[in-house]
């Protein structure tokens, strides 16, 4: 059964957070924890995938930039994939910005604590009125 964009955004968040967690091994490669993630290839995850590791320079110095005293890399692994996420998405995808951040949203909800949630939601709104709608 196909999967619904939510589902595909939480295995993005899976696949991204294994990464974090594990690129400085040497034996680490992303096309296999996609492939240990996913039944099925898909495109959606490994455009997200890829384009958030290929612009991950950019996506956290914009994140940073929007952080009141604090930085992507303080903020827990699972919290900084959503959030990388939505950033790529909102920067390099047609998606919808308001369905960029309501998806970051929930994942925060089930994955991260009230305040890194709030920490996304806060970024997500200022790339959007500042880097997006300037």
């Amino acid at each position: 059964m196909a999967k619904t964009r939510s589902e595909l955004r939480e295995k993005c968040m899976i696949i991204l957070y294994q990464w974090d967690l594990f690129k400085k091994s040497p034996n680490t490669n992303i096309d296999e924890i996609i492939k240990d993630n996913m039944e099925i290839e898909n495109d959606f995850v490994k455009d997200i995938v890829y384009g958030v590791i290929t612009y991950q320079n950019t996506i956290d110095e914009i994140a940073n930039k929007y952080m009141k005293d604090w930085e992507i890399s303080r903020i827990d692994k699972t919290g900084a994939s959503i959030l990388r996420m939505g950033i790529f998405e909102l920067l390099y995808t047609d998606t919808p910005d308001i369905v960029v951040i309501n998806e970051a949203i929930e994942l925060a909800k089930k994955y991260s604590d009230d305040n890194v949630r709030k920490i996304i939601n806060a970024v997500l709104d200022k790339v959007t009125k500042n880097e997006i709608n300037e």
